[in-house]
């Protein structure tokens, strides 16, 4: 077995504590490493609080270099880091490599960034500056659907605005992270960037303790409400990126052959575990049944398997707990809708269902409702743009949502309607280092990626100068 450590104060550690990772393709323990337990946490807290002082002082150039090395060391592992991935989340290797490389884009993008002094006014009286000064320890809590590359998009603004980090992958997800501690090791100083791991049990020391000044999260809606009760009384800043059940609305001048293959692997993308994935299609009366034969067609021929085997283009559900969740969503499904396509659970061992779209089914019912988060598609019939609009927004969520038509004006004019983060038209699920993103209404508070990202990291420090002297 590989050996997969933490990292503490700059030295590679073994926790306190076992910890068994399961391969979902197979469900049988392929890694057995170790996790911290309450003093553990408290090292890397005070590790970090010591290394601020003196990493808050280091010029940007020298913090930008070390961005710089750690994408090119990630690169150059990249088939390492993507087995190791497939083996513990379960995606397809393809699908694996894509994310160290997405991972490595968004270090380098940070590494790139500026934070200029603004000025606000320079004239006879006064002059006044806008600095953007670091936050000091921040901590970075990763979801197990993309552990990498959502680590690698918090470490990176993190570390290049002059704060310390502490990252912590899930539990039934830590390895990529983990064996990120070899190549931070080597590059940053001790104490910038720590790495912990728990049994998904301890993220309240760091939402509670006084000496971590933000939490950047991303995961569930309601264990986003416990970091932020946790932080109230640090008045903590926060980024939450949260849960969302993205809806997509077909207008009726598509053809249908062409837009379905979209859809689909916007909508079932690492298995439908995916925060902005598709996950509700409203589709005009007039094509509907032409749109849910194609979107049937696309998942009978899903080829669902192991994630390392050759051909394979849908992995597993990444645990046992999110299994059993989505065969709820399932029997909600067959209650409520009639299966077009899949609804299968395959026979273990394993994680597996087949890609599944539902049809003649409606709001008001759980898979329509509620994020199933995983390989099912509820496909709902409506009459008016009006209707698909409003049924879109009736929603707690509100992170992504897309249009789509040939009629560019049209779909712009739905687009703006839509209660979320970000619309998107005649494609979902595009995200990059460039692009703002971040939810609205229970699916987040803040802002990642871009310069609004970069700035989430850091405080507003005003100097206002009169020009007088005495």
């Amino acid at each position: 077995m590989q050996s997969f450590s933490m990292l503490i104060n700059g030295e590679l550690v073994q926790g306190n504590r076992p910890l068994e990772v399961i391969n979902p393709a197979t469900e049988e323990v392929f890694q057995c490493v170790t996790c911290a337990d309450e003093g553990q946490f408290e090292q890397a807290i005070a590790a970090a609080k010591a290394a601020f002082p003196q990493w808050q002082k280091t010029d940007m150039q020298t913090r930008k270099d070390c961005l710089l090395k750690l994408a090119d060391a990630l690169e150059q592992r990249t088939q390492e880091f993507a087995e190791i991935l497939t083996q513990e989340q379960g995606k397809p290797l393809a699908e694996s490599t894509a994310e160290v490389g997405f991972s490595c884009a968004f270090i380098r993008y940070f590494a790139q960034s500026e934070l200029p002094v603004e000025t606000y006014q320079d004239d006879a009286t006064a002059k006044v500056e806008l600095h953007r000064k670091p936050l000091g320890v921040v901590a970075g809590v990763v979801p197990w659907n993309f552990p990498l590359m959502i680590g690698s998009f918090k470490l990176a603004p993190a570390v290049l605005a002059g704060n310390t980090f502490i990252l912590k992958p899930p539990a039934s997800t830590p390895l990529c992270v983990l064996k990120l501690s070899e190549i931070c090791q080597q590059i940053f100083p001790k104490g910038v960037v720590n790495i912990i791991t728990d049994n998904n049990d301890l993220g309240h020391i760091l939402s509670s303790h006084p000496d971590v000044n933000k939490v950047a999260f991303t995961g569930s809606t309601p264990t986003g409400k416990k970091i932020m009760a946790a932080s109230a009384n640090t008045l903590k800043r926060l980024t939450l990126e949260l849960g969302g059940n993205d809806a997509g609305i077909v207008l009726p001048d598509v053809d249908p052959k062409k837009v379905a293959p979209a859809i689909f692997a916007t909508a079932f993308m690492n298995c439908g575990q995916v925060c902005i994935a598709l996950k509700r299609l409203y589709v005009h009366e007039d094509i509907y049944d032409a749109v849910v034969n194609e979107l049937s067609a696309l998942a009978n021929s899903a080829v669902v398997g192991n994630g390392l085997d050759e051909g394979v283009t849908f992995g597993p559900i990444q645990n046992k707990a999110q299994f059993s969740k989505v065969q709820e969503y399932l029997a909600d499904a067959k209650e409520n809708g009639v299966i077009a396509a899949g609804g299968e659970v395959l026979n273990g061992p394993g994680f597996f269902m087949r890609p599944t779209i539902v049809r003649d089914i409606t709001d008001g019912c759980k898979v329509v409702d509620e994020e199933p988060f995983g390989p099912i598609l509820p496909v709902i019939k409506y009459k008016t743009i009006d209707e698909a609009v409003e049924r879109a927004n009736n929603s707690v969520f509100g992170l992504g949502g897309s249009v789509w038509s040939n009629d560019l004006d049209k779909a712009y004019e739905v687009a703006k309607r839509l209660e979320c983060g970000t619309t998107w038209i005649n494609q979902h699920l595009a995200f990059g280092p460039t692009v703002p993103f971040g939810g609205s209404k229970e699916s987040g508070i803040g802002v990642e990626f871009a310069q609004e990202g970069l700035l989430e990291y850091t405080q507003v420090h005003v100097i206002n100068m009169a020009k007088q002297t005495f």
